[in-house]
């Protein structure tokens, strides 16, 4: 048999409210029963009906509960009755007695009284369709092997008719079930025919001796004691596969609040329930968080989980609650009803959740779906298994948030770094282009490098925090407050012109210029600023930056404020000349390389060594690699710099192979480089002139360029990946990827950023970083290499964590060729070829 839940909904149109719908399944059970039922009369004596009536209390005992939405379909093997009923008692009675067995279960069930009236009404429209087919067949005679196959036909009609009307009763009141509904109600067509059997065999062994009852009963108690295992065994099979499917698509979600919320709406479907709630703690910069998914439309809030006096939260978190907390208003106290009564809730299942804080998260699920079934052991069960993966999902995105977080604010302050602000810049002045106006203030700390000279970096660090205070305090609300580097900040003011920006930074100014105690001391604190605008100074980041830097260091000269103006520009003229210069540089061995080694954690054999690119100009002296690198990538020029480092690193891998040495080179990969067509076949014909195997070459990329749509969806990386060399991405954690895109990525390793490698020593909060990057990309199967290792405390607690290799200062600088051979000659030894290898290594001697 199978049972709709039929909700009772306020304010609903009339043929979906309930008692439309029982009335019009008893108007249906009416029509048949009137010409069917009366010829299917019978006077069978008072120990049969009472054995029919005992038969469909035993069999409707045990059912498999089948959920679709609000709707449950209870499937049992009642037809063993029927089959009875019919031939012993007749139809009437076999009606009168079902429907008297249905009216029991509810009662018992607290069904509300239009699902009762329904079932009793769909129980009537079952015997009847039975009778009616039975009428097109000879009279029965259980002797024929015909009348079996008849009443299988019967019951099974009747079963797919009771279906049938359970389907047309969910479309009036929630719509068309679709296929789905039809699939799940598939058990019972498989239970009609085999409970047919059982009640056939009943009566012809009854119809040979009545002593047959002493073995039919043991029979049919075992029939049913069999049903109910298998109900219970199809149930934990179903929740199994739930628990597991969950564990996939909790798997794949990403690391924000949409991937949150899936997770949420991923517990409410296992569970079929009605609502459940997520409250997460306070986060980095993030406040609070409760994300609640409700079967009939989003909620933004409701009354409970946010409260942390909470009883039921109470319960769930305390530190020996043992799992899921169960609460319900058939067994609840005073207090605890009160708690389900303020969220309009039946019963909760609440669970701590575990955060990467420390402090606990809540979870609760409110109300079964179904009026039929309720949360039980194997819920709380299956709850438990899921928190696991919640659990994990919720650490694994508040760990890469906290990556992407530190990878764009500075430690000390906490404000935005320079790459945060560029992009803060880039998304205002693109989001509307022709009318978009901002103004840009970088203002330097007076005095900052004596005061850390003097006093050290631990005064210096406290006046950073005092100027960025005071920096937060007066700039106007919608401003965006960043430090650079050093002493030195940057204000973004949206849609102020250039005279309002100038105003606003004097304000600044006077407002930041004050006395702060620091280390003892009374320090005078003063800022000199330097003022650009967009669109009048750059449309563009990297310009309006550029541009305000030239003004502040005007501003050094100019009264503490300077505005930037062409005149001021000269670095522009410098830059123009050093790109006219690159190809000479390079042809002139004034751009050259020098090697960095990076060697095993745990075998201290040099593995590789990064080749970074230096320029000595004859004029301008040494160039920071950033500004002519950045040059040739807008001049278009970055392809043949890249060549030439690529040419001088294969150069240097070579010769080591002649000496029977194996040490791979990794070359810097820019960006704009992978968006170059024959950038393959550029590398495919280095690696061919020089004779290097492709796994003696890693190619670093930037985890920006790595996650460009264009590059995903392009077939470069596969493509360079198949000459056999690795891919490493650098500087991880300072970027926007995520474990989602790096599983479709051909990476085989990751560069820890030296921005959390430098502070491990001192910081704890460095280390966790630098161990949750350890165990990400372990979990991935990638490689993690560690650079900006500068002291001993720094390289133990990295081997600790299982990092591969290690890289800095205190391994070595980089070194020109010449002295990296003599760095090799005086600190290394050589170590045989291992097993399988064919060339021998180098060891850092200690």
């Amino acid at each position: 048999m199978a049972e709709p839940m039929v909700p009772e909904q306020l304010g609903t149109p009339f043929l979906r409210r309930p008692w439309t719908i029982a009335l019009l399944g008893g108007v249906v059970a009416l029509v048949l029963a009137v010409p069917t039922l009366p010829a299917a009369w019978s006077t069978p004596p008072f120990w049969a009906v009472v054995a029919v009536f005992v038969a469909f209390v035993l069999t409707e005992s045990v059912q498999l509960d089948l959920e679709f939405r609000r709707q449950t379909f209870a499937v049992s093997p009642s037809e063993i009755a029927m089959v009875i009923g019919l031939v012993e008692v007749g139809g009437v009675w076999t009606a009168v007695v079902r429907v008297a067995v249905m009216l029991l279960i509810g009662a018992r069930q607290s069904l509300p009284l239009p699902k009762v009236a329904f079932n009793a009404a769909s129980s009537v429209i079952e015997v009847c369709t039975a009778l009616l087919v039975l009428s097109l067949l000879p009279e029965l005679d259980l002797d024929d092997p015909l009348t079996w196959l008849g009443l299988v036909f019967a019951l099974v009609a009747a079963t797919v008719v009771g279906m049938l009307l359970i389907c047309a009763a969910i479309s009036l009141s929630d719509g068309w079930p679709g296929r789905q509904m039809l699939l799940s109600a598939v058990p019972a067509l498989v239970v009609a025919p085999l409970s047919v059997v059982v009640g056939v065999i009943a009566l012809l062994l009854t119809w040979e001796t009545p002593w047959a009852w002493a073995l039919i009963v043991p029979l049919v108690i075992g029939v049913v004691a069999i049903f109910r295992q298998s109900a219970h065994a199809v149930r934990e099979r179903r929740t199994v596969q739930r628990v597991y499917d969950f564990a996939r698509r909790v798997e794949l979600v990403t690391p924000d609040e949409a991937g949150t919320r899936e997770i949420v709406n991923a517990v409410r479907e296992l569970l079929n329930a009605d609502r459940v709630a997520l409250w997460l703690p306070p986060y980095l910069d993030e406040g609070p968080q409760l994300v609640v998914d409700a079967a009939d439309g989003e909620l933004g809030w409701y009354d409970g989980p946010g409260d942390p006096d909470d009883l039921l939260r109470r319960r769930a978190l305390a530190p020996d609650c043992g799992g899921p907390v169960l609460s319900s208003a058939a067994r609840a106290d005073g207090a605890e009803l009160a708690a389900l009564v303020r969220r309009g809730a039946r019963e909760v299942l609440g669970a701590p959740v575990t955060t990467a804080a420390g402090e606990p998260g809540y979870l609760e699920v409110c109300d079964r779906r179904s009026d039929v079934v309720t949360f039980d052991p194997g819920d709380r069960g299956a709850l438990d298994s899921m928190l696991t993966h919640v659990n994990a999902a919720i650490r694994q995105q508040q760990l890469l948030s906290q990556i992407r977080h530190d990878g764009d604010h500075d430690r000390l302050t906490g404000l935005p770094n320079r790459q945060r602000l560029a992009a803060e810049i880039d998304a205002l002045l693109l989001a509307e282009p022709a009318t978009a106006r901002a103004g840009l203030v970088l203002a330097t700390l007076d005095g900052y490098t004596n005061v850390t000279d003097t006093l050290g970096h631990a005064a210096s660090d406290e006046l950073l925090l005092v100027t960025a205070g005071l920096l937060r305090e007066h700039a106007p609300p919608q401003a965006v407050v960043a430090r650079m580097e050093g002493g030195q900040f940057a204000v973004l003011l949206p849609e102020l012109s250039l005279p309002a920006t100038e105003r606003a930074a004097r304000r600044l100014r006077e407002a930041a210029s004050t006395r702060a105690r620091v280390a003892g001391l009374d320090l005078e604190v003063s800022l000199t600023i330097g003022v650009a605008a967009a669109p009048v100074h750059g449309t563009d980041s990297g310009t309006l930056i550029q541009r305000a830097d030239v003004a502040l260091l005007a501003a050094h000269s100019s009264g503490g404020v300077a505005t930037y103006h062409p005149v001021l520009d000269q670095q522009s003229l410098r830059r123009l000349q050093l790109g006219t210069e690159l190809e000479t540089a390079m042809a002139e061995e004034q751009i050259t390389v020098v090697f960095q080694p990076i060697v095993d954690a745990r075998t201290a054999d040099i593995v590789s060594v990064e080749t970074l690119v230096r320029w000595a100009h004859p004029r301008y002296g040494d160039i920071p690699p950033d500004d002519f690198i950045s040059l040739a990538e807008q001049i278009g020029r970055i392809g043949p710099l890249t060549d030439h480092v690529l040419d001088r690193a294969l150069d240097r891998c070579r010769r080591w192979l002649d000496q029977d040495i194996a040490i791979s080179v990794a070359v810097n990969l820019s960006a704009r480089c992978l968006s170059e067509p024959d950038l393959v076949a550029r590398v495919r014909g280095a690696l061919r002139h020089h004779g290097v195997p492709g796994e003696l070459l890693t190619l670093e990329l930037t985890e920006g360029s790595v996650v460009d749509d264009t590059v995903r969806n392009s077939n470069v990386l596969g493509e360079l990946h198949a000459l056999g060399l690795r891919l490493s991405m650098d500087d991880f954690g300072t970027g926007y990827s995520s474990l989602s895109q790096l599983r479709q990525l051909p990476i085989d390793e990751l560069k820890i950023d030296k921005s959390f490698v430098l502070g491990m020593s001192t910081s704890q909060n460095e280390s966790f970083i630098a161990r949750s990057i350890v165990e990400l990309a372990h979990n991935l199967g990638l490689r993690v290499v560690a650079e900006g290792v500068e002291d001993e405390v720094t390289r133990d607690l990295l081997a600790q964590m299982g990092c591969d290799k290690l890289q800095g200062f205190l391994v070595s600088r980089p070194l020109p060729e010449d002295r990296l051979e003599g760095w090799l000659l005086a600190r290394t030894g050589v170590r045989s070829a291992a097993p399988g290898a064919r060339h021998r290594r180098l060891f850092v001697r200690t």
